[in-house]
């Protein structure tokens, strides 16, 4: 009984060790790291365990009830002169 008492004791000593960061200050670090190794055109989100489906998880936060997700974005459009739709010519 009394080891079993000392390892619950342990137990609530150990558990601040085990908190987890906020999920905002998870992926400022995150985000932080990727800059640094020069990284352009992601996205980060802040989604539920449950919403992961094929997306690169690259974080867990709130005590693995949310995910950090990863997506590289496609190279950003060139702007182009040209009218989405051109104007009809006169007749």
């Amino acid at each position: 009984m009394k080891v079993l008492f000392v390892g619950f004791l342990l137990s609530l000593a150990a558990a601040p060790a085990f908190a987890q960061k906020p999920c905002e200050d998870l992926k400022s670090e995150i985000t932080a790291k990727l800059e640094a190794k020069g990284v352009k055109n992601y996205q980060l989100e802040i989604v539920p365990t449950d919403a992961v489906k094929d997306q690169t998880v690259v974080g867990s936060c709130q005590f693995g009830t949310r995910k950090i997700t990863y997506k590289r974005d496609a190279s950003p459009a060139k702007a182009s002169t040209a009218p989405a739709h051109p104007a009809p010519t006169p007749k």
